[in-house]
């Protein structure tokens, strides 16, 4: 099974494609600035749950944030979840710079 995900700016999202279909398979919705990247929700079809689908959507999502020099903020809890099962993407996260305490 090929899964192809593209990013999708004018819908703020990145979508997921099962061979070739034009279906969308998954997407992860996110909101971008200059600086960050922060993922808000991702959705998997429940045909697709357990294909690889969402690793897929993390994967690729968060490569290019690394390509493009963006932080990662994961408030979806599935991006939370994948980064914390894959270390190697958790110099992606951001960190509050804010040193001020209660």
């Amino acid at each position: 099974m090929t899964v192809k995900v593209v990013d999708v700016p004018e819908e703020r999202r990145y979508e997921a494609r099962v061979g070739g279909q034009s279906e969308v398979a998954g997407f992860a919705q996110y909101i971008r600035t200059a600086e960050l990247i922060a993922f808000v929700h991702t959705e998997v079809a429940p045909e697709y749950e357990g294909q690889g689908i969402g690793s897929a959507l993390a994967r690729t999502s968060l490569d290019e944030a690394r390509a493009a020099g963006l932080r990662v903020l994961a408030t979806c809890p599935f991006y939370a979840g994948w980064i914390a099962r894959h270390p190697e993407y958790a110099d992606l996260l951001y960190q509050a710079r804010s040193k001020v305490a209660d």
